[in-house]
């Protein structure tokens, strides 16, 4: 018995869960986005051992994924980078000394003036930034770290968790965790509610939430017709469109807004990756592109806009490659549909760029934009020069006892926020969340931006915690507790550092203090936050308008 005792306990040792150590942390941050790398700098410097786990092989998300433009100054109606302080702060005045330009950007500072390239950075060197600022820090940074799909890959001692396991088998324990992913997949497979889709007006007592009887923003500028054989309903929608009603204004959905591709470009020869056509390209696919040349529409081109006469692509055109309505199966997905979903975007935007640089039908004029511009040999030099990421603009978001809705945004009477941790000083900004027929021509549904009625808002420290039923050692950075139309507020890089410093810095209380995170005390958070040079009043940026 004593021998059979042995082998079992061989057996147990050397089996591949056991083979993989468990590590223990303070605080373990899952995803290195803007908001996962603030979270996990902040609780260092605070003294606390911290993991940072990344999914994939680099850091930054799509920060350092083509999203060098960054969304700071670069509109005529208002000026928000009085919004940007801490550790958001510090890492645009790393960009700076990145580029040599850090007296221009200190006088910029202290002047308040407006200058929008220096904001902006190549997807490179923005990665060079992020790598050294963490390697600066105590922090322990795994690749290829995602979170298994497995029912018990969050194991909870009632509402706490105790430990998580990766796929590739290695379980990590910690007294703190963040979920700074866009997909708020650690909320969810800890039983934190969350939500995918636009909220009906009615739930928040919203007005541009849910299906939008008129959407004007990044609309059609000609009419094109969307069927198959032009004006035959019967021989169906071309592709890009979705063959499906309106719906009734005001009502909500599963659908969310466009993801894209960021792309970094160039029209230097000797740094130029001509467009190629890819595997598994249809022409057919663009027939939309063609019509609308036809009808008047003059397509969208690259142009320089961030340094050294490189592009930061994105798309919030009424035709582009936004693929409105193709993302709804990504948010909620598993790892396999999630896939399935970026491989679509990526050859349909790999052939549009081919096809609107080469096809013959394509306008002359059109032609030779695109044909000017190529992809760039020193970015992505590990994926062909093409982002390693989509620009995923909208998936989960937590609800929790506190809800960041409209009433929070709006410039007039906005709903006051008692613990404020960050600011958010950006307009609600939805891209459409579908292309369908209305009145016989395409149509894109679901675009709010451009409006007057905002204001800047503090984020309520309540809207990163979950319920304490549901978990009392969780936060998120990345995915508040927040409505659709609030949201889109919110979802901005600066912003996401700011709730990344403001978790990290709550952590580390709760920690100290040997509480939940929902009862950290908010005085002694706001007083760790201003001492970090971290702006939580929106009362002191300037207005949202002029």
């Amino acid at each position: 018995m004593n021998r059979y005792k042995i082998i079992y306990c061989w057996i147990f040792l050397l089996s591949p869960v056991f083979l993989f150590a468990q590590k223990s942390y303070d605080v373990v941050v899952y995803g290195a986005t803007p908001a996962g790398i603030t979270a996990a700098i902040q609780v260092a410097k605070m003294g606390k051992t911290v993991a940072l786990l990344e999914p994939s092989k680099h850091l930054g998300g799509i920060m350092t994924s083509g999203l060098g433009g960054t969304d700071v100054d670069n509109h005529q109606e208002y000026q928000n980078s009085p919004g940007v302080g801490g550790l958001a702060l510090e890492f645009y005045r790393r960009i700076a000394a990145a580029y040599g330009t850090t007296a221009e950007f200190e006088a910029m500072l202290k002047n308040r003036t407006k200058k929008t390239m220096l904001w902006r950075f190549e997807p490179h060197v923005g990665e060079e930034v992020v790598k050294k600022w963490v390697s600066e820090h105590a922090i322990a940074v795994f690749y290829d770290s995602r979170l298994s799909e497995r029912k018990n890959a969050v194991s909870k001692t009632g509402a706490q968790i105790q430990q998580i396991q990766l796929e590739n088998g290695h379980i990590y324990r910690a007294r703190v965790f963040i979920d700074a992913t866009l997909e708020g997949d650690l909320l969810h497979a800890a039983g934190v509610k969350t939500a995918i889709g636009r909220e009906a007006n009615a739930v928040y007592n919203e007005t541009k939430n849910g299906i939008r009887a008129v959407t004007e923003h990044a609309q059609f500028l000609v009419k094109v017709d969307p069927y198959k054989t032009p004006g035959d309903p019967q021989s169906g929608v071309l592709p890009t469109v979705q063959d499906e009603p309106l719906g009734t204004p005001g009502a909500g959905d599963n659908r969310l807004q466009a993801y894209c591709f960021r792309m970094c470009l160039t029209k230097n020869p000797e740094n130029r990756i001509p467009f190629r056509q890819p595997a598994g390209y249809d022409r057919s696919q663009y027939e939309l592109y063609l019509r609308y040349e036809k009808a008047g529409g003059k397509l969208y081109a690259p142009k320089a806009d961030i340094p050294n006469g490189k592009t930061d692509l994105g798309a919030w055109h009424d035709l582009s490659h936004n693929l409105y309505g193709l993302n709804v199966a990504y948010p909620g997905g598993d790892y396999q549909t999630r896939q399935r979903v970026f491989n679509q975007h990526k050859t349909f935007t790999q052939g549009l760029f081919y096809f609107l640089a080469n096809d013959p039908e394509v306008s002359e004029r059109t032609r030779k934009l695109w044909s000017e511009w190529g992809l760039c040999k020193d970015e992505f030099t590990d994926n062909d020069g093409w982002p390693r990421e989509f620009y995923v603009r909208d998936a989960r978001r937590m609800v929790s006892d506190y809800v960041i809705t409209e009433h929070h945004v709006r410039r007039n009477n906005p709903t006051p926020v008692a613990d404020p941790v960050a600011v958010a000083f950006w307009p609600p900004d939805l891209h459409s969340v579908r292309r369908i027929v209305k009145d016989g021509f395409a149509s894109n549904e679901g675009s709010v931006f451009g409006e007057i009625d905002w204001r800047p808002f503090g984020i309520s420290y309540r809207a990163l915690v979950p319920k304490t039923a549901e978990c009392t050692n969780l936060l998120t950075a990345s995915c508040p507790s927040s409505s659709h139309l609030a949201y889109g507020a919110i979802r901005i890089e600066f912003t996401f550092m700011a709730m990344g410093q403001a978790c990290g810095t709550a952590a580390v209380l709760a920690i100290n203090a040997k509480q939940t995170v929902q009862k950290v005390p908010y005085k002694a958070l706001q007083e760790r936050l201003l001492a970090d040079h971290q702006l939580i009043d929106a009362e002191k940026t300037e207005p949202a308008a002029k």
